[in-house]
């Protein structure tokens, strides 16, 4: 951060047991268990958290990026999220799509909003170079 910056918010989560473990945020909006991806437990897991949250995220920078460019976005635009949990010889890592629906919306035009999202969303920022990252327009 910049001495320019400022903190918007702070979202503040405790975690206890890992993977099948149990999340609550410090507001109490999040109280959740977790398990591990495919496994028998009842919770969801990291990469299911981080999808929706990037997908979310994502949308609201599709928003800010289509009002600057004068686009209206479809009412019934979509985002599926696939986060995948990879192993190979270094260890665990990631790698991530987004899958961006814009009925009716011209595909160049789409094209446009979703790059200009990806420039802005700070999640995409904090994936960008650091695990592979795919955005599709579907």
């Amino acid at each position: 951060m910049t001495t320019q910056s400022r903190t918007l918010y702070t979202a503040k989560v405790r975690t206890t047991g890992g993977r099948e473990g149990f999340s609550r945020s410090s507001d109490g909006r999040l109280d959740i268990r977790l398990s591990t991806p495919g496994g028998l437990g009842g919770g969801t897991n990291p990469e299911q958290l981080f999808a929706a949250g990037w997908s979310a995220c994502f949308e609201g920078a599709m928003a800010i990026a289509a009002r600057k460019m004068q686009v209206v976005l479809p009412a019934d635009l979509a985002i599926e999220a696939e986060v995948d949990l990879n192993t190979a010889d270094q260890g665990f890592f990631l790698t991530a799509r987004l899958n961006v629906s814009l009925p009716g919306l011209d595909r160049t035009l789409a094209r446009a909003v979703v790059d200009a999202a990806h420039q802005t969303c700070p999640y995409s920022k904090a994936t960008r170079r650091n695990i592979e990252v795919a955005i599709n327009i579907v």
